[in-house]
């Protein structure tokens, strides 16, 4: 059912962490296939990560917008979640997940869902984090959130766009308010 596509920065640890919380929805048949898209010069580490946890691996020379733009064009599930390496979903994200999708299936009108963020209680507070709370409240979403988005929905919006640097914030504004969902499960960042 979902696709989930993970831009990796060559670092171990948030890769890790972030396939940890999709083992679940792996073991509920949520996730049908992982796709990590690493932009670091060695990759060595996050392509012995992805044949440890039977996740695709893909390297990938360019910007963010294009390493997504490539997972989700290799993806083969009807339905693509885009995770940032360090996201660690609240439990509750499977059934929610479901949810929605049926939800979206049975309205038969495109919207997609975004996680709600949420800071995790054992960062430190600096000012980049203040300033990204009072632009979550202004703007709306930031791409750190998530999106889940039918395969359909996404290339009917052009999807990411390669030459823009701050691509995911721009797809998100293209759905605009009414055909986006604020989910209710958080996404804390380790």
């Amino acid at each position: 059912m979902l696709s989930v596509i993970i831009p990796t920065e060559g670092v171990e640890q948030t890769a890790v962490a972030t396939l940890s919380a999709l083992v679940p929805g792996a073991a509920a048949g949520v996730v049908t296939e992982v796709l990590l898209v690493d932009r670091s010069p060695d990759s060595s580490v996050i392509e012995r990560v992805a044949d440890v946890a039977g996740c695709h691996f893909m390297k990938f020379e360019g910007s963010q917008a294009a390493a997504l733009a490539a997972g989700a064009a290799k993806a083969r599930a009807p339905w693509l979640m885009f995770l940032p390496a360090g996201a660690m979903l609240d439990p509750g994200w499977i059934d929610e997940t479901m949810q929605f999708v049926q939800s979206v299936a049975a309205a038969g009108r495109p919207r997609a869902g975004v996680f709600r963020y949420a800071r995790s209680p054992y960062a430190a507070i600096s000012l980049r984090d203040r300033l990204r709370a009072v632009a979550r409240v202004l703007v709306g979403p930031l791409g750190d959130q998530g999106l889940l988005i039918a395969r359909d929905h996404y290339r009917q919006l052009g999807g990411y766009k390669p030459d823009h640097k701050r691509a995911e914030t721009r797809l998100l504004r293209q759905l605009g308010r009414s055909s986006r969902t604020i989910l209710r499960s958080r996404i804390v960042m380790v």
